[in-house]
């Protein structure tokens, strides 16, 4: 099978990503359809940190990080460095070098199926980073794999140039062909929070707004006055 690494991608257009930007994982996962969530066992490793940016993808063996390498000369200012891995792995594959390397390239984030290390440092430096775990074992240099090619993290597919949002919430992926759906459906969803917040300002109870009475009198909930009055029930 061919390895490669390719060098340019289709990115996103700079405005679209300035208004994803003002968005959050969750208001953007819930509006595409509950699609592109990658999974909980991916964590910040310093929580308060939101990155919006395009994926560059990197495919590596488990356990060795030759081509988070090769992926650092491809990377361009604003990127998001997404990196999967053939086989489970929770090795320390990023550090702090890598992490200046990416740095230095303008790279915003790292969102990695696997492993890092040098945790301390990383969080000193501010660098965004979501993994599935902090450990001190190394990496190897020696496989092959690919850069900006379709693969899966974290149970969510991406592409290269795809949009990658996280935060304290986690992870979402959207589709370069989805951009403009997704954004215009996380507009109304968020137009449509402010109007709910409005109504609990009001003193409005969500069972009503919701119309929830008929699901709990569905679910045989009953209501006692008190404890008294729900024991002598029985």
């Amino acid at each position: 099978m061919e390895r490669y690494v390719v060098r340019n991608i289709d990115r996103p257009d700079k405005s679209i990503i300035e208004q994803f930007s003002k968005l959050d994982v969750s208001t953007v996962y819930e509006a595409q359809g509950k699609t592109g969530l990658v999974s909980h066992e991916l964590k910040t490793v310093k929580e308060g940190n939101a990155i919006c940016g395009p994926a560059v993808t990197v495919t590596c063996f488990a356990g060795d990080n030759l081509m988070i390498h090769a992926a650092i000369e491809v990377c361009k200012p604003g990127d998001v460095l997404v990196i999967t891995t053939i086989g489970e792995s929770t090795t320390g594959m990023i550090g702090e070098l890598i992490i200046h390397a990416l740095m230095k390239r303008g790279v915003q984030g790292v969102v990695t199926e696997a492993g890092i290390r040098d945790a301390a440092r990383i969080r000193e430096c501010g660098f965004p980073v979501w993994s599935r775990a902090i450990h001190s074992q190394g990496s190897t240099k020696s496989r092959g794999g690919w850069v900006n090619a379709p693969t899966v993290c974290g149970g969510a597919s991406v592409n290269p140039g795809d949009l990658v949002m996280a935060d304290d919430d986690g992870v979402v992926f959207v589709k370069r062909e989805d951009l403009k759906l997704a954004l215009e459906s996380s507009n109304q969803r968020m137009s449509k929070e402010e109007d709910t917040k409005a109504r609990i300002e009001r003193g409005e109870l969500s069972l009503d707004f919701y119309s929830l009475r008929g699901t709990l009198e569905k679910e045989n909930v009953v209501y006692y006055e008190n404890e008294e009055a729900r024991a002598s029930k029985k």
